[in-house]
């Protein structure tokens, strides 16, 4: 598979998302407590724009009327239906067996190893013959 830069750490705060991008693909970046997670921008259960939904958490209740609050900033609300992912896994909260939304491989590493290898710009040759200036492509 081909990597792509998106983003540096400092445009995506914790707790906020970037909508990039990649190969045609709209992918969304969430960062979640210091960690990346990357779902595609379509809802497995009615194509709506995933990534636009809400940022929520995870209410349970052990017994009517004593609930809590958990997992926060970890689940993803499709804007169309309601239909909850969660953003490590992809996995819908709703039918976590049958439905996924599409997730991504997604790391973080230094600039300086980046620059050595997938940051350095493509080069052309270049001649000048009788005053017109020549790229080959």
């Amino acid at each position: 598979m081909t990597r792509h830069v998106v983003a540096t750490v400092d445009q995506i705060p914790p707790g906020e998302r970037m909508l990039v991008t990649v190969s045609g693909r709209e992918i969304g970046i969430f960062n979640v407590g210091g960690e990346y997670f990357a779902l595609g921008n379509r809802c497995p259960h009615n194509g709506g724009s995933l990534c636009k939904g809400r940022i929520v958490g995870l209410v349970e209740a052990s017994e009517p009327g004593a609930y809590r609050f958990s997992r926060r900033g970890e689940l993803l609300r499709c804007p169309w239906h309601g239909w909850e992912f969660d953003l490590r896994t992809g996995k819908s909260w709703c039918e976590p067996d049958r439905t996924k939304a599409r997730s991504y491989d997604l790391t973080v590493e230094p600039g300086a190893a980046l620059t050595e290898d997938t940051l350095t710009a493509e080069t052309f040759p270049v001649s000048v013959e009788k005053q017109y200036v020549v790229v080959e492509v």
